[in-house]
């Protein structure tokens, strides 16, 4: 006779192995902050804040002549709004929160 294994423990430990990343986001709940009286996740106020961010740079390249001299505007003026966004959800989840 051939031994089988039970299965169920792994069986158990395959559905149940998904939800544990869940579990970072109960002690606390979301991040998120009251604005005009409704309650806005931390990563939509951070993202609207990087591209006022981009906007900005660009503003300020378009107004002081630098965007004649450098390259790739776009490519900069995003990663200036990224690291924009970047530390508003750092400063919203850090330590200094």
């Amino acid at each position: 006779m051939r031994k089988t294994t039970p299965r169920a423990p792994l069986r158990v430990a395959a559905v149940l192995a998904p939800a544990l990343p869940l579990a970072g986001c109960a002690s606390r709940g979301a991040p998120s902050y009251v604005l005009f009286g409704a309650y806005f996740p931390l990563w939509l106020v951070s993202a609207i804040v990087g591209v006022v961010g981009a906007i900005v740079a660009h503003r300020v390249f378009v107004a002081t002549g630098w965007a004649a001299t450098v390259p790739y505007q776009l490519a900069v003026c995003t990663a200036i709004g990224l690291v924009v966004a970047v530390i508003v959800w750092l400063t919203g989840t850090g330590p200094f929160a």
